[in-house]
């Protein structure tokens, strides 16, 4: 058997060590040279850590199993748990004890899972615990505690005798037991105040976290049940001083309290019904008992999905009218999150969740104020940027897998907006209190459970969770509350319908959204089909699954007599552009409901519409007959707008109607402008003619700009200010605390570097002393590093013999390293020379040759 790990790793496949590799990708950064280096990497506490995060339940506590039955091997002390050997049998045993509810085949698969990932290691059933693992467990493995011998020579000797251990509980009060079985379910240390003379009546017994948990971080839980009045002693003295309990001085205890530990022997008793481990669960919880039609589910996430489409574009146009202030300390203030969520017809927390995906998609930025803006309370605000205007023309599809993408991938925690931090201030949305680098990973986690279970199972919250603390213990402690607000986030953003993961919510979880280009690297290394695919702007696989859900866009529009107009269905980009422009929204949903009013049908004439031009709009897209009223509003309007010409001399307004220029001459409200006349129909002002227009228009004229010639300006709509465009961090990063999967080339690369890095570690390893020492390694005995010349000399014997040499060199890196090599030729300054073992021919530079002997 190997006595370590390196030689184990020596020991395997290359198709071993690929799967090591894949299962613990954190290995390969940055690539290890060597199988010593791998192995080293392996055991280290931070790697072991992780690999032991990635664990179920039952596996860990098989691991536990297996650090209770180590034996010392021979020649080492009983406390010398590095070369402590685990027989599989003991183990077995261990786990498949009465009571536990586990079979020899479920621990064997387990043992198998921790030897793939060379946290066991070994062979012909004696098996070794990897380095690290122990560093990154709980020092009590299963909950249970340490040898009495380790704890107290008096708890020692009462449990070196068993029958008298078994009649000591026996005759154990109510509630001593009930500490005792406190502590037996683990952890295995409790604290108690002290009196004089030592442990009083107030008894605290740490809760018992999940498996591989450290019990020193585990919270106090409620003292147990004291004694009677007439017993006259604490429960825990009670058993103190019975021998059951040993008091410990190496844990931290606070002033007027010390802690106790539960010995190993009397845990064990105390678990004879649920086997030494404990009552083990080998499967998984179960789930989702309750069953929803996948259609169904597809239907009502597909209707949520369109719905939040439509409140993001809201939102951002909100946010496009009237920017929001950026806080010097990073963020959007209070008001200005409850002005938006009143705006866009939101709740606050949907308002912070849209504005943080906008952000991470790349729809909104900071952009600093304009130079003629006051700089005294803020200089930046927050704003689309020019990524909006493309994503408001997309379809309704893609505009959610980009909103759904960035959800996914972001790094930040939005159900903390609204809350208070450390200094009691309020958590503001887009700042860096939100930040949360592992929400990515939690993310994909919990909808994992849900990908996992069958089409149209709805799990309920608390059987997700259930669910999650089993598959992986020590990354879900503490998250429930984070776990829940990724269920529920993902109900608002129409990723789940009825609690089931949807559809297309299942393509977007595998990666085969638009950013991922829906193809594998294992089948596309270099990216060439990913690139041409994107060159054809084809839909995604989530795209065209939503796509097919939702209702198709709708190009026309039904005109009411009461100059409503009802939208039945989600309009085409163009149609929805020419709504905002004739019409003033009044309810959305489904079928949205439109009204033409005289300021709509001024806003339409102002953008550069005629009378004509609108009668045409509602005749080509109306299913219905234009209604009398709407025509009459449209040329009422039409007859009284322009009939003021504004120009840019200084500004000045022209008419032919004297009668109105007489009219606006004696306006009190424009004396602002100091308007005076210059001709019977002209009227010129000091104030610009951008001004002029606007107070005009408010004190309820409609005038017209017009250029030089005297003709009237299309002005169009204005052109809206936007913040710089943003990158989507689905196009950086997924998660920037996980390790990217490596792909098959990748690995096989991988497995054949650390093949070659080995052959030359051991080539190193069996030179000569004197190349050893020129390269820096350590020999044994005095061995004097070899003159250049007499290295020269050498080797040129070594060409004219044809004889082996070993040559050691420093290497273009500057790193020492040794070959055994046949030389060719010597001129020039370089040696040339064949290495038999690989058929390579290799030039070394003479004066990079730091020694040469001749092969024995």
């Amino acid at each position: 058997m190997a006595n370590t790990l390196a030689d184990h790793l020596r020991s395997r496949s290359d198709a071993e060590l690929g799967d090591l590799l894949r299962l613990r990708p954190d290995l390969v950064v940055p690539a290890p040279t060597d199988i010593a280096t791998l192995a080293a990497r392996a055991q280290s506490r931070v790697s072991a850590a992780r690999a032991l995060d990635d664990l179920d339940e039952f596996t860990l506590r098989i691991l536990d199993a297996a650090r209770l039955c180590r034996e010392p091997s021979a020649g080492a002390g009983s406390a010398d748990t590095a070369d402590a050997v685990v027989p599989v049998d003991a183990v077995l045993a261990m786990a498949t004890a009465p009571g536990s509810g586990a079979t020899a085949a479920q621990v064997r698969a387990a043992v198998d899972r921790l030897l793939a990932r060379c946290l066991l290691y070994g062979s012909a059933g004696r098996l070794r615990v990897a380095g690290g693992v122990d560093e990154a467990s709980s020092p009590y493995p299963a909950g249970l505690g340490r040898p009495a011998a380790d704890l107290d020579d008096r708890v020692a000797r009462r449990c070196a005798d068993p029958a008298t251990l078994r009649r000591t509980l026996l005759s154990a009060p109510p509630s001593a037991r009930a500490v005792l079985d406190r502590l037996a379910a683990g952890p295995p240390l409790g604290t108690v105040t002290t009196a004089a003379g030592g442990p009083a009546a107030g008894a605290q017994a740490r809760e018992a976290p999940a498996a591989g948990a450290q019990a020193r971080e585990a919270p106090a839980a409620a003292a147990p049940a004291a004694l009677g009045p007439g017993d006259g002693v604490s429960p825990v003295r009670w058993l103190v001083e019975a021998g059951l309990l040993a008091v410990v001085t190496d844990e931290p205890a606070t002033a007027g309290s010390q802690a106790v530990e539960l010995p190993r022997e009397v845990g064990l008793l105390l678990r004879r019904d649920t086997g030494p481990l404990g009552a083990l669960r080998p499967d998984p919880p179960a789930a989702g008992s309750a069953e929803r039609d996948p259609k169904a589910v597809d239907s009502t996430g597909a209707g949520q999905a369109m719905e939040l489409v439509r409140q993001a574009g809201a939102l951002l146009e909100a946010l496009a009218a009237e920017p929001a202030p950026l806080l010097r300390t990073g963020g959007i203030g209070v008001r200005e999150l409850r002005r938006l969520a009143r705006v866009g017809g939101v709740s606050e927390s949907l308002a912070g969740l849209l504005i943080e995906i906008g952000y991470a998609a790349g729809l909104l930025g900071a952009a600093e104020l304009p130079a003629s803006a006051s700089r005294t309370a803020v200089d930046q605000q927050i704003l689309p940027t020019g990524n909006y205007d493309q994503w408001i023309n997309e379809p309704v599809a893609r505009r959610w897998e980009r909103l759904a993408g960035a959800w996914l991938a972001m790094t930040r925690r939005a159900g903390l907006i609204g809350r208070r931090d450390d200094r009691d201030r309020p958590i503001t949305a887009l700042s860096t209190d939100v930040e949360r680098a592992g929400a990515p990973t939690v993310r994909r986690t919990v909808l994992g459970v849900l990908a996992a279970l069958p089409p149209g199972a709805a799990p309920t919250a608390d059987e997700v969770l259930t669910l999650l603390a089993w598959q992986a213990p020590r990354r879900s402690r503490g998250r429930d509350e984070l776990h829940r607000e990724v269920l529920d986030e993902a109900a608002q953003l129409g990723v789940t319908g009825l609690g089931v993961l949807t559809g297309y919510g299942r393509s977007l979880l595998a990666g085969e959204g638009r950013d991922a280009r829906d193809i594998a690297a294992d089948d596309d290394p270099l990216g060439v089909r990913a690139t041409e695919r994107e060159h054809r702007g084809a839909a995604s696989t989530v795209e065209r699954a939503l796509d097919d859900l939702l209702p198709s866009p709708v190009d026309h529009v039904l005109v009411q007599a009461d100059l409503t107009v009802v939208v039945p269905g989600p309009p085409e980009p163009a149609l929805a552009a020419e709504l905002e422009l004739v019409a003033e929204p009044e309810s959305t949903g489904a079928a949205s409901v439109h009204r033409v009013t005289s300021a709509s049908v001024r806003r339409a004439l102002d953008a550069g519409y005629q009378a004509a031009e609108l009668h045409e709009l509602f005749a080509r897209r109306s299913r219905t007959p234009v209604p009398q009223g709407l025509t009459y509003l449209i040329d009422d309007s039409a007859r009284t707008h322009g009939g003021l010409r504004a120009g840019s001399a200084g500004g000045y307004l022209r008419s032919d109607d004297e009668a109105l220029l007489a009219t606006v001459l004696a306006d009190r409200r424009l004396a602002a402008l100091s308007l005076r006349r210059l001709a019977p129909t002209v009227l010129v002002s000091v104030v610009p003619a951008g001004r002029m227009l606007e107070a005009l228009r408010q004190a309820g004229y409609a005038p017209v700009p017009e250029d030089g010639t005297g003709a009237a300006l299309r002005t169009g709509r204005p052109r809206a200010r936007r913040a710089p465009v943003r990158h989507p961090v689905t196009l950086r990063s997924v998660d920037p605390l996980a390790v990217p999967k490596l792909t098959a080339p990748r690995i096989s690369g991988l497995v054949e570097q650390l093949r070659r890095g080995e052959a030359a570690a051991r080539a190193v390893r069996r030179a000569p002393g004197p190349v050893r020492a020129a390269t820096g390694q350590a020999v044994d005995g005095l061995a004097a590093v070899q003159a250049h010349s007499q290295a020269l000399a050498v080797l040129q014997q070594a060409v004219r013999d044809k004889a082996l040499v070993w040559v050691g060199y420093v290497d273009a890196h500057g790193a020492a390293a040794s070959r055994l090599v046949r030389p060719v030729s010597i001129g020039a300054g370089y040696l040339r020379a064949e290495d038999e073992r690989t058929e390579t021919l290799h030039t070394f530079a003479l004066q990079r040759v730091t020694a040469a002997v001749v092969h024995d």
